[in-house]
Order: structure tokens, then C-alpha cells, then sequence
């Protein structure tokens, strides 16, 4: 995890490393320790590069796209989450393509993983409507908590509450759960990242990022909206953000005229979240602050963008792009 920095200016970002795959990628996770980037594709693999000579390893154990990749904090634990619901534990630094632990976790997709800031706990989530957690080091069960009515889209813990769980469905239900009691404490109101739309007969948009500052000041809700045609693709990004405290909307954060969708999302410093987007308007990564509902920064990338993570440098981010391709972009601030 990154420690709270001051806060920066970024002014720019380029792209300073990127690798090939022969497939389209999704998901990406640098490892705890800063040694490796992972990325999953729709060959079913998750590719391992490692950033110092940029080898590639392939890890093949699932059956379709995994959608979500975590680390133990130690590093010693690579885990994957599928679509065929499976949970697969990896060696990070192992040679042998060869999983330590395989469980049939959910029923139908597993879209989202969280560890808990202690590392202690697996959170898990994904089309059967259930969030299970597990025991990190040996893969026990430990409880499943029901309580959403639709696909569960995302799950993040609080930064500094290993009690504190939050999670995000299709309808744009964002719940906070207390693992002590097993119990949902409050919701909060991201109606607008839904839509229905009745000539297609669909649900569509809903939580798709959470985060959290790193201080526990602001909560940040990503997905969508605007979307009139949303099988066609029609729709724009949106960022809500809160006060974590009051719970209050502080801001409904907007990029006009991109028609992509928010995937994942990370607070940089105390104040600033940044958000990954792609769709039919491409890659983009978004820059906003709870002082304002534009962007204070926006960066295109090269290709269409999926899976995005921050190195604990806090400088090098890692994007997954349409075109098979890994990229590594790096953030300038003004002090740099």
C-alpha cells in the first residue's frame, strides 16, 4: 500500500515501458514488494512480467477471463479470480506454472477481490450476489455475507479498517459492511452511476471502482452514465465522490464527450483520485478532487484501457490495453 503523500500537482504522464501479449488484457496488479507487474487475458492466462529484465511467465490454471488479481501483503501470494468462480493461489516469485491452491469459490463469475489492510483476509464477489472471504494463508472459508439483490461489480476494504468492507453492484448499490457484526451499517446514494433502459430492457452502468483516501477523508463511487444506448456504447464516465464522515455527495465528477466507462480507480495523494477509463473513445486516465467536478488532469493512452495499478513508488502506473499490449506510464508532478 501506498502511504499518504502530500499532495501533488501532476502536470504529465508518458508512457515509458509497455509488452506484448498475442491477447486482449484485462486485469493488472503490481506485487507488494514492486518486482513484478501481472496481467490477465482473454486466453484465459494471467501473464507475469518481471520489471527488471522484462521477462514474461505465463500462469495457466483457469477456464475463462480471470477479472481480478491480488497479492498477499507480503508478496508471498498471487490470487486470481475468474469467471469459471474459481479462486486460484499462486507462489508470486515461483518458475512453476503450477497453482499452490485451487477452490470452486463462487457461483458463476468472480468480478472483484480485496485484501484487508491487516492481509489477514481474502474478500471475494462476483455474479452470485455473495461476498465470501477467506482465510489468506490457507484458503478457509470464514463467512459469506448475502445482501445484494443484483451481480456484485466491486468490493474494496477501507484503508485502515480491516472491519470496514464496501461493495458494489448493477443497480449502483454501495453498502459498507462491518465484519465484526457481519452486518451493512450504511448505504450510500450512487443512483445516478445507474441506468435502465427500457427499449433494450437492461440494467446497465452501476458500481464498477471504489476508493478510498488514504486518510479515510473521501469516498470515491466510479462508473457511468448518460447511457442512451447502452449496448451501443453510448454512455459517459462518472466519478461520484464523498465525505466519508457525513456520508454527504461532495461531487458528481464528469468527462464530457468521452464515451468510455471508469474501471478501477485509486486515491494518489490525500485529495486526488486517479480513474481509469476506455470504451469506444479509447484509454484515458482521469484526475479529480473533491474541490471540483472537472478534472483537474487527463491523460489519453495509446489503445482502449481495462485493468489499471499504481506501483508503491506512487509514480509508475500499469495499464491493460485492448491491443494485448502492458503499459507502464510514468506520472510527473511539478516538484519532480
Amino acid at each position: 500500500m501506498v502511504d499518504s503523500p502530500p499532495n501533488r500537482n501532476i502536470k504529465q504522464a508518458h508512457v515509458i515501458h509497455q509488452w506484448k501479449h498475442g491477447s486482449p488484457l484485462i486485469d493488472c496488479r503490481f506485487d507488494p514488494s514492486g518486482r513484478f507487474v501481472f496481467a490477465s487475458s482473454e486466453d484465459n492466462s494471467v501473464q507475469r512480467w518481471d520489471l527488471s529484465d522484462d521477462s514474461k511467465f505465463s500462469l495457466l490454471a483457469h477456464d475463462s477471463w480471470v477479472f481480478s488479481i491480488e497479492h498477499s501483503l507480503d508478496s508471498r501470494w498471487t490470487i486470481t479470480g475468474g469467471g469459471d468462480g474459481r479462486l486460484v493461489w499462486w507462489q508470486t516469485a515461483s518458475e512453476e506454472s503450477k497453482p499452490a491452491r485451487t477452490i470452486e469459490a463462487h457461483q458463476g463469475w468472480i468480478r472483484s477481490l480485496a485484501v484487508s489492510p491487516d492481509g489477514k483476509r481474502l474478500a471475494s464477489a462476483g455474479n452470485d450476489k455473495v461476498i465470501r472471504l477467506w482465510d489468506i494463508e490457507n484458503g478457509t472459508l470464514q463467512e459469506e455475507l448475502p445482501g445484494h439483490e443484483r451481480h456484485l461489480y466491486c468490493i474494496r476494504f477501507h484503508p485502515t479498517d480491516s472491519n470496514i468492507l464496501l461493495s458494489g453492484d448493477i443497480l449502483a448499490s454501495l453498502k459498507q459492511w462491518d465484519l465484526s457484526t457481519l452486518r451493512v451499517t450504511r448505504d450510500f446514494d450512487c443512483k445516478s452511476l445507474h441506468t435502465y433502459n427500457t427499449g433494450q430492457k437492461v440494467d446497465f452502468g452501476g458500481v464498477r471502482a471504489i476508493a478510498v483516501s488514504l486518510d479515510g477523508k473521501y469516498l470515491a463511487a466510479g462508473g457511468l452514465h448518460k447511457a442512451s444506448n447502452p449496448l451501443g456504447s453510448v454512455h459517459e464516465p462518472l466519478d461520484l465522490i464523498f465525505d466519508w464522515e457525513s456520508g454527504k455527495l461532495l461531487q458528481s465528477c464528469v468527462s464530457e464527450k468521452i464515451r468510455s466507462v471508469i474501471w478501477r480507480q485509486l486515491f494518489i495523494d490525500q485529495n486526488t483520485v486517479m480513474a481509469v477509463s476506455g470504451g469506444t473513445s479509447g484509454g484515458f486516465l482521469h484526475f479529480w478532487t473533491p474541490a471540483s467536478a472537472k478534472e483537474i488532469h487527463q491523460f489519453k493512452l495509446p489503445k482502449h484501457a481495462r485493468g489499471m495499478d499504481l506501483h508503491f513508488d506512487g509514480l509508475q502506473v500499469a495499464t491493460t490495453h485492448s491491443d494485448g499490449q502492458l503499459r507502464i506510464t510514468r506520472l510527473v508532478a511539478k516538484e519532480d
